[in-house]
């Protein structure tokens, strides 16, 4: 376990360092991406009985196939490393290794616990950041035409309750 924040910050740092030089390695001898058959899809769906495998949540039609172990680490097209996901989902993980997105979750969750308190100062000033990102990331969506507010609406960033 750590000790400290930074010892925190000193690990992830690494887990970082180590995704970006296999992203290095993974782009000097990149594999090309095949176009998966209607039979391929139909096998990657079926393996998590039509569930998205990072969220459990059920896929519609605008599901997308995911790479267990990322392209960037040199995972292969194989169906044995391919599972379905939400597109949200999958763009969440990136590609990021298990143990860097096991931290990213853990943290999630400890600051949606935090969020929670409401005498919380430095979970609302976390959380009021995190909606100013996600409002950037809408401005910046070339095909997304939603505006901020209807993001709220649907859920996707929140205000204070």
């Amino acid at each position: 376990m750590f000790i400290d924040a930074a010892d925190v910050e000193r690990h992830l740092y690494e887990l970082r360092r180590e995704r970006l030089a296999a992203k290095m390695r993974g782009t000097d001898a990149a594999v090309a991406r095949k176009s998966l058959t209607v039979a391929e899809k139909n096998a990657v769906l079926a393996k998590t009985g039509g569930c998205c495998h990072v969220c459990g949540g059920l896929l519609n039609e605008k599901w997308v196939v995911a790479h267990v172990v990322p392209h960037a680490y040199g995972g292969g097209h194989g169906i044995e490393n391919l599972l379905p996901a939400h597109a949200s989902c999958n763009g969440a993980r990136w590609f990021y290794g298990s143990e860097e997105f096991q931290w990213i979750i853990k943290m999630g969750v400890y600051f949606r616990t935090q969020f929670e308190e409401l005498d919380n100062p430095s979970a609302w000033t976390l959380a009021q950041q995190f909606v100013e990102h996600e409002q950037r990331k809408i401005k910046r969506r070339r095909n997304g035409r939603a505006s901020v507010s209807s993001a709220q609406e649907n859920g996707d960033v929140g205000a204070k309750p």
